[in-house]
């Protein structure tokens, strides 16, 4: 079944919506708008595609919408398109609030469409290779550090880049949020542009978060520290390394082999080092497929309504958090 979408947004990331939709065959690209004269003119000239004079005229003509607008005007976007039983896209964070995002949930399951929220991380090939090795991790370590960039300084980091790891994060932690600590400074915008936040959950797992946009350099790695095994997932670099231990009872013949002799009483156990093999996928473009394949098949997305709200939900407690520790300054 070939879905009619269109987008709703031409900025730096809505061009490169475009670019991955024209990829997928289940989709047939309709058009977007965006009230920016400017980047409507250079869209249509780059594109050649159909520039539609309003949102509502958009939805009316489209079976999917995407939306990749400001984080301000998520809220209003996917609302119009939910009352009108469209299926949506929305990138992250789901809306600009907590309240928001409950309303848009309280909104689909009235509706009954597919709503996948653009935390593309999930889809990253490193992540995606280490997903099956991450079993009940107990602590986490991630910092995702980023060279200052103008776009995105108009919500706090902890929105902007942090809430990819807080995703992550909840995505594998089966347990509620127990207790959260954070603190952040503002260093070259209004709102915090460097932040750390900890995480303790009720099962007993930690997770520790750091988020920067004005670092020298990039990185975007996680630290996943469980029972007999240490996974890091790089997603900048798109690499993945697993140590894992596994008992045994005798001594292996492999000259090269790790074993670990805790002492006399101790079971012994062998090391392990696992590189898998990452193949080269554009995320976002197997997130857009991810959703047409969840319409077609009726079945949950990925990232669903209710992730990309939990997401939102604890990164506006951290914000708060940070916001509560600079007023006591």
């Amino acid at each position: 079944m070939m879905l009619k979408i269109g987008v709703l947004g031409v900025g730096h990331l809505g061009k490169i919506h475009l670019n991955c939709i024209k990829n997928i065959d289940d989709y047939e690209l309709a058009g977007f708008y965006d009230p920016d004269v400017g980047k409507v003119k250079e869209a249509k000239e780059e594109y050649g595609l159909r520039s539609f004079d309003s949102i509502e005229s958009l939805i009316e003509t489209v079976d999917v919408v995407d939306i990749v607008t400001p984080t301000i005007s998520h809220f209003t976007c996917a609302a119009k398109a939910i009352k009108k039983s469209r299926h949506v896209f929305i990138e992250k964070p789901i809306a600009a609030t907590a309240d928001e995002a409950r309303q848009l949930i309280e909104l689909t399951a009235e509706a009954n469409v597919k709503i996948q929220v653009g935390h593309v991380e999930r889809f990253n090939p490193a992540f995606t290779a280490a997903a099956g090795a991450i079993n009940k991790p107990m602590f986490m370590e991630c910092h995702r550090l980023a060279q200052f960039n103008p776009r995105g300084t108009d919500v706090p980091v902890v929105l902007d880049l942090m809430i990819h790891d807080i995703d992550i994060i909840l995505s594998v932690v089966k347990s509620n949020i127990r207790k959260v600590h954070a603190s952040g400074v503002n260093v070259v915008s209004d709102t915090p542009d460097i932040a750390n936040a900890r995480l303790e959950f009720d099962n007993g797992a930690v997770a520790n978060l750091t988020a920067s946009r004005i670092s020298l350099k990039n990185m975007r790695k996680t630290r996943f520290f469980q029972k007999d095994a240490y996974i890091t997932v790089d997603f900048l670099d798109k690499v993945t390394e697993i140590v894992r231990m596994d008992e045994i009872t005798e001594t292996p013949k492999d000259p090269f082999a790790i074993i670990l002799d805790l002492g006399a009483d101790k079971v012994k156990k062998r090391i392990f080092f696992d590189k898998p093999e990452i193949k080269p996928v554009n995320a976002i473009e197997e997130e857009l497929r991810s959703l047409a394949r969840a319409i077609q098949n009726n079945t949950a997305t990925r990232v669903t309504i209710n992730d990309g709200f939990r997401a939102l939900e604890l990164a506006q407690m951290i914000v708060d958090k940070i916001n509560a520790s600079s007023n006591n300054l």
